[in-house]
């Protein structure tokens, strides 16, 4: 008898890995998101306390936290190599756990996006699919570390301002809400490329395309800056133009600052680039609730 068949195989998942599969950390993002939405229609706020809440438990624990199911059992074989110790490479959610889990999420998703109304369960319809988009065979985005990122941006900046947006409006939001959401995400894409500095050996060795495999981690870095600084730029200019100079102000300080950090971050970009996601992702969240808050008076 070897030694491998006396270990009692798990047939069940830990409740803990369960939690960790999900990822809590990742929810912030489109949770500050989708308050941004909320923020920027300018509408009292408890008047529609129960969609608030319940929006932004399906951006964040719902849909991100399904969006990190599907994935990691989409990357499964590459978390082997890169994060062996993760719930369902090490074993810990055995066998097609993490599948079902996943589409058990899915569906929950769509459930609570129907509680929103039709503007709410659409961008929770869209949410869901872009998830499963983004790691799943055949179409797997995330080969490709230009459409990857930026669906994955899109994601978890732009839907979800844009829905708390539709939600507290019981519409369509505003032009200028719907461009500022869209830049926020666009700008998002430099983000998720600094986040895959730390898959770079399991990415280029699983045929994953992102931008440090294919442009190598200096010229990744310099490319991801640039793209999370233009579209701030361009919403400085906006609000601008919209009559909101302190509003634009304020968001130039903190641009400023994200420059500073930046250029920190670009002397040795692999070692730097979960520092910045740790400290110039605060200032980039940090000037999309100014810029929500400028909303206000436009939307």
């Amino acid at each position: 008898m070897t030694a491998t068949a006396t270990i009692p195989q798990r047939t069940l998942p830990e409740p803990a890995a369960m939690l960790r599969l999900i990822k809590p950390i990742t929810w912030f993002p489109p949770m500050w998101a989708y308050l941004c939405g909320v923020v920027s229609m300018g509408a009292p706020i408890l008047d529609q306390l129960l969609f608030v809440i319940l929006g932004v438990l399906l951006a964040g624990p719902i849909v991100c936290g399904m969006s990190q199911a599907a994935n990691d059992w989409c990357d499964r074989h590459v978390d082997a190599i890169n994060e062996p110790d993760r719930p369902i490479p090490s074993g810990r959610i055995p066998g097609r756990w993490g599948l079902w889990i996943a589409l058990a999420m899915s569906v929950l998703s769509l459930v609570v996006g129907y509680q929103l109304g039709p503007w709410g369960f659409g961008a929770t319809i869209v949410g869901v699919l872009a998830a499963w988009a983004y790691s799943a065979e055949p179409i797997r985005m995330k080969r490709s570390g230009w459409w990857g990122p930026g669906l994955v941006g899109l994601s978890y900046e732009s839907l979800p301002w844009f829905t708390g947006a539709a939600v507290m409006a019981s519409g369509a939001p505003s032009w200028q809400t719907v461009v500022i959401a869209l830049l926020y995400g666009i700008g998002a894409h430099g983000i998720m490329t600094l986040n895959d500095f730390k898959a770079l050996e399991g990415d280029r060795q699983m045929g994953v395309n992102s931008l440090p495999v294919t442009l190598g981690p200096e010229k990744a870095a310099k490319v991801a800056c640039w793209i999370m600084a233009v579209p701030q730029v361009i919403v400085v200019g906006l609000l601008f133009s919209w009559g909101k100079p302190l509003h634009a102000a304020a968001i130039t300080a903190v641009l400023i600052a994200q420059a500073l950090a930046m250029r920190v971050m670009l002397r040795d970009p692999k070692a730097k680039a979960p520092w910045y996601n740790g400290t110039g992702v605060v200032l980039y969240i940090t000037g999309m609730m100014i810029t929500a808050f400028a909303l206000r008076g436009i939307s």
